[in-house]
């Protein structure tokens, strides 16, 4: 959205183009329409045009809602209740397919590739060299949905400082105050996480010989206290409480554990928004389309322990897994800032239906575009199914990132990916509530 609250922004032509949008069907820059609300509890707007009505918080200026929109708002606010079903239906449902015969492979399509970008030059004050790194993630996203940043600015000791607290979290302290955190005393899934407590593909719990994930975690989420701009007092938790959600082991119990938590999430923070506004150019957006929905975001990170096999075995389309360290899955949210050790043990499964290996680089980030973006942008950047399983007689340690949106924000398809002849294939979806429906998927008893 620019200054003037313009819903599409600059960028629309550019992006029918990605999207395949005709031109005809270029939706208006003006004449839209709010509508303040209540949902969730928290005060929303609801933006109409001429050709497509959605829910969001309120950014721009404000707009004024003529007496024949009032239908389109309704409808608007009625396709909000479709976020549980979003959330646990039709996920399991994409999932399944590409599990059973999900082959999205056309014959015609590139290699399978994980890239790797060199990002340095998109810290310039230069645009044109922006859209540069830019055109190199678009590629990636149409393509395996994954890739490699180099050059990213995260100091080297700030990634080592945090790999340390996961080994030392998960390998010294007790198992009683590593309990004493137990998610199920959290809402929203907040704390020491065992093995046997979930399944990240919900499906694994009906499931007669799925085998066991042997991954233990440690999970948090933002709080204005590890954002270095302080943030704008806004946050609100998965379900829009006012409430900070997250439980931390005491200083005595694990010391410089949140002081470490700290410099490293503030620092993965800013690379998530600066690449958010890569995204934006990747998509012929302008670039600070997506600022106005992360003011407050979303964004839960991991330390998860993946012990070595007892028996590791290397991979055989033709064996079923008999130990892995995380199931099947794709991510949430817009995408994920993945830090690993040395130890491999992420796999990618290819449009042609194969579980490939995703190479090392060193002093990397693996990043993947996740659930949101490939709602955004109505399936054409891939929201990849992946797993972890430790084929080495090492122990593995990794921290995920999972960058959101602000809660209260819906998510919807960009109106220039729909027109009459691609109509969108997500409904809108409340972030907030979109992740805590998938994360309660995740337990059995929840």
């Amino acid at each position: 959205m620019n200054n003037d609250g313009d819903v599409f922004g600059d960028g629309a032509k550019a992006h029918r183009l990605i999207c395949g949008t005709p031109e005809q069907d270029d939706p208006p820059t003006s004449g839209g329409a709010g509508l303040d609300t209540i949902l969730g509890g928290h005060p929303t707007t609801i933006f109409v045009s001429a050709s497509v009505a959605f829910v969001g918080t309120k950014v721009g200026r404000e707009l004024k809602v003529p007496h024949n929109t009032y239908i389109m708002a309704a409808a608007a606010v009625s396709s909000y209740s479709s976020t549980q079903t979003e959330a646990r239906q039709a996920a399991q449902q994409y999932l399944n397919s590409r599990l059973t015969n999900g082959s999205t492979s056309n014959g015609a399509e590139r290699a399978f590739t994980v890239p790797e970008i060199n990002i340095s030059s998109s810290f310039s004050s230069s645009l044109e060299d922006r859209k540069k790194v830019a055109a190199k993630i678009h590629d990636a996203c149409t393509n395996s949905g994954f890739f490699h940043i180099t050059g990213h600015g995260v100091p080297e000791e700030t990634r080592q400082a945090i790999l340390g607290l996961a080994k030392r979290f998960f390998k010294e302290t007790p198992r009683s105050k590593k309990e004493a955190l137990h998610v199920k005393n959290s809402k929203y899934f907040r704390g020491y996480e065992p093995a046997d407590y979930t399944y990240v593909n919900p499906g694994d719990w009906e499931a007669t010989d799925a085998a066991p994930e042997t991954k233990e975690g440690f999970n948090w989420g933002y709080e204005a206290g590890l954002d270095p701009t302080g943030g704008d007092g806004q946050y609100r938790e998965l379900d829009g409480e006012d409430v900070n959600g997250n439980a931390w082991p005491s200083e005595d119990d694990v010391p410089g554990f949140y002081e470490t938590i700290r410099a490293y999430y503030g620092e993965i923070l800013n690379l998530a928004r600066h690449l958010f506004r890569l995204f934006a150019l990747s998509l012929d957006l302008p670039e600070e389309y997506f600022d106005p929905m992360m003011t407050h975001p979303g964004g839960i990170a991991r330390l998860l322990y993946y012990p070595a096999p007892n028996n590791p075995q290397p991979l055989d389309p033709a064996t079923k897994e008999k130990e892995i360290g995380l199931g099947a899955h794709t991510d949430y949210e817009c995408f994920t800032i993945l830090l690993c050790s040395t130890a491999p043990g992420l796999e990618i499964l290819s449009p042609d239906d194969k579980w490939v290996p995703a190479p090392a680089v060193d002093g990397s980030f693996i990043i993947n575009v996740a659930d949101f973006l490939m709602r955004w942008t109505n399936g054409v950047y891939k929201s990849t199914v992946h797993r972890v399983v430790n084929r080495t007689r090492d122990e593995r340690f990794s921290v995920p990132f999972f960058f959101s949106i602000n809660y209260d924000q819906v998510v919807e398809t960009l109106p220039s990916c729909v027109s009459a002849e691609n109509p969108s294939k997500y409904p809108p979806v409340k972030a907030g509530e979109y992740v805590l429906e998938r994360l309660r998927a995740t337990a059995k008893d929840m």
